[in-house]
């Protein structure tokens, strides 16, 4: 039987207003990163609506530099969904691990579904009560919501503005930011392998695919090398058990 959860002190002032604070830093940083994707996403032929709809639903970056790469190099938009979906499946794990800690239930569990993401999950999973990791999660998840739905718009009205994205190598930014978002997982001996097997499979198949092909390759690689070795991606964020007990550095 689950021991019983121990009763919990309310939250602090001082501690709600730090954690709010920090929450909202976090949101500027990454929220900016919005305006990227605002202009990239128009330079790989979708309208500004369609841009922003897509902040405002699917609200994974990854998923979405993804989904606009591969419409932009001449994939099919369901080519494009299925690398984003792949993508998105990393949240799931998240969620997993946030269920237990924010004892939330019903529409709650089902609202705070669309703030799931790495920075959430970064803002939570370290904190000691559930009361501290809900304003954790609430305050980041809220504050980089706001900001990357408003930089997106701004990023594809501008965009927009520009005209023809070649003229300004828009076209060729799709690519850069996608490496950029993936960059620091490359730290891990196990995730350069992964990354090395992914591309030489990917450059393999070029021609002989349509596009959006190579970038579903390309994903499966790193589903078969975790399917085999059963461990954990040193990069990912552990969760408080995980640290409690010692089995994460």
């Amino acid at each position: 039987m689950t021991a019983a959860r121990p009763p919990e002190a309310g939250l602090g002032r001082d501690e709600r207003h730090a954690i709010i604070r920090d929450g909202i830093a976090v949101g500027l940083a990454t929220g900016a990163y919005g305006i990227s994707f605002g202009a990239i996403s128009v330079a790989a032929g979708l309208t500004v609506s369609q841009t922003c709809v897509m902040s405002l639903l699917v609200f994974t970056g990854a998923s979405q530099f993804a989904l606009v790469g591969v419409i932009a190099s001449g994939g099919t938009p369901f080519s494009g969904a299925v690398t984003a979906l792949l993508l998105g499946t990393r949240n799931t794990l998240y969620g997993l691990r946030l269920a237990p800690l924010l004892q939330w239930r019903g529409w709650r569990r089902v609202v705070s579904a669309q703030l799931l993401m790495d920075e959430s999950t970064a803002m939570s999973v370290n904190r000691s009560t559930s009361a501290a990791a809900r304003v954790g999660f609430l305050s980041t998840g809220l504050a980089v919501f706001a900001l990357w739905n408003l930089a997106t718009l701004g990023g594809a009205v501008g965009g927009k503005a520009l005209g023809d994205p070649r003229t300004y190598g828009l076209d060729a930014a799709v690519g850069g930011a996608f490496l950029a978002l993936l960059w620091p997982r490359l730290s891990d001996r196990r995730n350069q392998l992964v990354a090395i097997l992914a591309v030489a499979l990917a450059l393999s198949v070029v021609p002989v695919t349509a596009a959006g092909v190579p970038v579903l390759a390309a994903g499966l690689v790193a589903a078969l090398i975790g399917a085999i070795a059963r461990s954990p991606d040193p990069t990912e964020i552990p969760s408080r058990d995980q640290r409690d007990s010692g089995e994460h550095p």
